[in-house]
């Protein structure tokens, strides 16, 4: 199944590939992105059910009083997935705007 490329999609993209072997957090990605959290919770669950993302729970220690925070990871898969995504952004026109590397 083939993602649907929205600015939202490339915008959390770019986020994660930022820090390709981190853990993230929703509200770093959203912070990060500029997508709000209404728009980046279904794109992250897009990215899961592809298989790009893995996703697990912060040690409940870690958090002190607030509860454990999601976290999201790339898989390999992702990688791949993630850079051929931004590969192809880089040649549609809606996607212009977007810092995504284009020769000058």
């Amino acid at each position: 199944m083939a993602l649907l490329k929205t600015y939202a999609l490339i915008q959390v993209a770019m986020a994660l590939l930022d820090d390709p072997t981190g853990k993230h957090w929703g509200y770093e990605l959203s912070s990060k992105s500029g997508v709000s959290s209404g728009v980046m919770y279904p794109v992250l669950t897009r990215m899961l059910n592809e298989g790009w993302l893995a996703d697990g729970w912060e040690d409940k220690a870690a958090g002190g009083k607030r509860p454990p925070r999601r976290y999201y990871e790339i898989t390999d898969a992702g990688r791949l997935g993630l850079g051929a995504l931004l590969q192809k952004a880089r040649a549609d026109q809606r996607f212009r705007g977007l810092n995504l590397g284009w020769a000058t």
